[in-house]
């Protein structure tokens, strides 16, 4: 049977984000390897295009929350997930960090996560400033990988259109990453702020004036993303990203679940097992309950309406609530939501997506609990000074000389590639660590994470004791644990 405007075409590929921005989303990063395992082969066997495994804050929290190696997370489950090709989220010459690090970080570490077992990388730069792509996609080429170009979604309007995020805006630097030599476009609509006819308008576009697939990314925050994602199907899109159920809506993603069975009886349906997803769903469940913490609890609803004004992508939610939670300051919520578009504007209108959105979001708290930048972090300095490129619009005047006022680098902005800038940093991260980096991953850890990192190797060879709160649990463990579910497997294979 086939219905609506589903008539023809092939079936559209699925992405899953469950082991990284669904935990990302919902639960601040804290999902560990260990609640991944139990489920890593039969994710391997639904037929995703790809899952997404790695990348954006995962990185960050593990070496310092979960006192986890990053590396080793991506090593593991890739000895249970043997099909399915993994798929990180590279922010461009910020790597999996917060600042634009220099060439020689850049490369190594392109160079190190395909070693590892990444296999898609999707490259986006909060500027949707493409000189930032340069040096990694020069190595995910050499490595033979998928470049999948990003391009990061924003609105200044309720709608998309206007004098900056407009229709041409998009095809325009989709056109820009087609000749970048990119596999794949994704566009990313990190704060869910994509109407369904807008996707379809978007999709429908870029389909004639591209060759290579396009990917649709969006979070559920608004409450838009499944009809967004099925106004997409119609128009043609190639590839969309879910979350299995219990990770799913809220500031995460659409549920695959209801979609497969939206789309089903259509050329466009995914050929997945629905009971096999549910099953998975079911572990999910379980061990939910252990990150329910990090979830926010301030509102009823599953949705926020708001981020229709505010524009607050998913992540960054999370990071607010904390935020303001340890000033104890949650009560001024409505106030950050607010200030958020204004300092936006007043630092060139970047898109919110990380580390713009930690940027803007830490400087709107800043100004909200103390004045108006009355007190500026370094990263908006840098911002503002260009070290994380070009910004849609240009920056305030009046913010500027205020922020650059004694800045260590100059009071005048500068408008090259950032990170022709940037001195290299690997042989002083290499000396400075000499003795305690084993390898070069461990010193990609500390040339990302100075502090955190040189604490995390401590923990990660005896040198310091690492704290009850944060200790996990052994590669062994991990494994005796799998055997035991082996066994158990064995034994009801055996029974039927």
């Amino acid at each position: 049977m086939q219905e609506g405007l589903l008539k023809e075409g092939t079936p559209v590929k699925i992405q899953d984000l469950t082991l990284r921005d669904g935990h990302q989303s919902l639960f601040a990063t804290r999902m560990r390897t260990e609640d991944m395992i139990p489920i890593a082969e039969r994710m391997d066997e639904v037929g995703f295009w790809a899952m997404e495994v790695w990348g954006g804050a995962t990185f960050d929290t593990m070496h310092r929350f979960l006192a986890e190696d990053p590396f080793e997370r991506v090593r593991t489950l890739k000895r249970y997930i043997k099909k399915t090709p993994f798929s990180m989220l590279l922010r461009g010459q910020n790597l999996v960090g917060y600042r634009n690090y220099a060439d020689d970080v850049a490369r190594l570490f392109v160079d190190k996560s395909c070693e590892v077992g990444i296999d898609v990388f999707r490259v986006f730069d909060a500027l949707n400033d493409f000189r930032n792509f340069e040096t990694v996609v020069e190595r995910i080429k050499a490595n033979g990988k998928h470049f999948q170009g990003a391009i990061c979604y924003s609105l200044t309007e309720r709608r998309m259109g206007g004098e900056v995020f407009n229709l041409e805006y998009y095809v325009s630097k989709a056109k820009e990453l087609e000749a970048m030599g990119a596999d794949t476009l994704c566009i990313k609509d990190m704060a869910g702020l994509m109407s369904p006819y807008d996707a379809y308008i978007l999709v429908s576009e870029l389909k004639r004036q591209i060759k290579i697939p396009v990917h649709l990314h969006s979070h559920y925050t608004s409450g838009m993303a499944s009809m967004v994602m099925l106004k997409a199907v119609e128009a043609g899109v190639d590839i969309i990203d879910t979350c299995l159920a219990p990770f799913a809506l809220r500031t995460s993603h659409p549920a695959i679940e209801p979609i497969l069975v939206a789309l089903s009886g259509t050329p466009r349906a995914p050929q997945m097992d629905l009971k096999l997803l549910i099953e998975i769903g079911e572990h999910l469940e379980k061990i939910a309950p252990k990150y329910r913490d990090f979830m926010g609890q301030h509102t009823m609803s599953v949705i926020d309406t708001g981020v229709l004004v505010h524009q607050v992508p998913g992540g960054m939610i999370s990071n607010l609530v904390n935020q303001l939670k340890q000033a104890n300051a949650l009560h001024r919520i409505n106030e950050v939501y607010q200030e958020v578009p204004k300092t936006r504007k007043d630092l060139g209108m970047p898109p919110l997506v990380t580390p713009t959105s930690q940027i803007v979001g830490v400087q709107a708290v800043l100004n909200v609990l103390f004045g108006r930048y009355k007190m500026v972090t370094n990263e908006v300095k840098d911002l503002v000074y260009g070290l994380y490129g070009k910004t849609p619009i240009p920056i305030d005047p009046e913010v500027q000389q205020k922020v650059l006022k004694g800045y260590k680098r100059g009071e005048t902005p500068i408008t090259g590639r950032a990170a022709d800038y940037l001195e290299p940093e690997l042989d002083k991260v290499r000396e400075k660590v000499k003795g305690l980096a084993k390898d070069d991953y461990d010193l990609l850890i500390c040339a990302l994470y100075p502090t955190t990192g040189e604490r995390f190797l401590k923990w990660k060879y005896g040198l310091e004791p690492m704290p009850d709160e944060v200790k996990p649990k052994t590669l062994e463990e991990i494994q005796q644990e799998d055997k035991v579910l082996q066994e158990v497997k064995k034994t009801f294979r055996k029974l039927a």
